[in-house]
């Protein structure tokens, strides 16, 4: 095997219905893709990425009409949802079909399904005949990947078979998961933000989502600590006598000034989708040993700033040392 493990979509298709793992591109992260029908495949997830089985997994399909293949009782508030956003970086959780296994689920009697927009990972669903499980591709509570590059450096001697090559993420956080089991709930903040979901089914609540370990979770990305990379980050403000380290770095938003210079910026405009697409990618390049601990500026809690909220402050440090 070529090393890393570099393939086409034809290729990766195979290996997919065949029960192998692939990391494939979509227009919020990378992930590591497996056939959702085989627990088999299942397994190599979860053993790949070293992520708990109480976690549940993402279905994901390439046409709406394929909801029905995965979830069952469907309400007409999902269709109608689909119809408005996808393709794109929508999660919906639904009561399961039997066919989808518990290991997919986390034993809960409900699935979580995504149509992604990117014509890459739509061609690879649709050549591998199955609907694919797949959460971001890499090692558990680390920053997720926007480009292949990402993927093979975390992954790349992990067992998967392949690495899809899409180019960069251009939306780069993960998507938005509202549940329609019960009332409408948004778990997860992304790219669609709660006021869009709104927009369309009416009153929609936001779930503070407190992570319980060992328990199954309602959806994917709920742990209080996630998405951290190995450099300490802090978001928020520093505390007052603390002394930074020798070694910091700063990620800047807007014209803010800041306790020291800019390292990067994601937005100097302060435009949010501009810093929602660059976020992990920032947080991959300034993950490096030279660096002693890694600043972010606040960012506005509106719109898809919710989500970018969410994933620093899992992120951040708890404890300042």
């Amino acid at each position: 095997m070529q090393f890393p493990p570099w393939t086409s979509i034809d290729d990766a298709a195979r290996l997919l219905h065949d029960g192998q793992v692939v990391a494939i591109p979509t227009e919020t992260v990378y992930g590591l893709a497996g056939n959702a029908y085989l627990p088999s495949a299942l397994a190599q997830i979860f053993a790949i990425k070293e992520r708990p089985t109480f976690d549940p997994l993402i279905v994901h399909i390439c046409e709406i009409s394929q909801l029905a293949d995965i979830a069952e009782n469907i309400p007409e508030a999902a269709y109608a949802l689909a119809k408005a956003y996808w393709p794109g970086p929508m999660t919906m959780i639904l009561p399961k079909k039997e066919c989808i296994p518990d290991l997919c689920t986390s034993g809960l009697p409900s699935v979580a399904v995504r149509f992604p927009s990117h014509p890459v990972a739509q061609e690879i669903i649709w050549k591998a005949g199955v609907p694919l499980a797949a959460p971001s591709a890499n090692l558990f509570k680390h920053v997720s990947p926007t480009t292949a590059e990402h993927v093979a450096a975390q992954l790349a001697d992990r067992g998967l078979a392949g690495i899809v090559d899409g180019g960069p993420c251009n939306v780069g956080v993960e998507s938005t998961i509202v549940s329609l089991v019960g009332e409408p709930t948004v778990l997860r903040p992304g790219a669609i933000t709660p006021e869009m979901i709104a927009k369309v089914i009416g009153d929609v609540k936001i779930k503070e989502s407190t992570s319980k370990p060992g328990q199954a979770m309602a959806a994917p990305g709920q742990c209080d600590t996630h998405y951290r990379p190995q450099v300490p980050l802090l978001y928020g403000e520093i505390p007052a006598g603390f002394t930074l380290p020798e070694h910091c770095v700063r990620i800047a938003f807007g014209n803010t000034p800041g306790v020291i210079p800019a390292t990067l910026n994601l937005s100097e405009s302060g435009n949010m989708l501009e810093a929602t697409a660059k976020l992990y990618a920032y947080m991959h390049d300034l993950d490096d040993p030279k660096y002693d601990l890694i600043l972010v500026d606040p960012i506005p809690n509106v719109g898809v700033g919710m989500a970018l909220n969410d994933r620093l402050k899992r992120a951040s440090i708890k404890i300042l040392r």
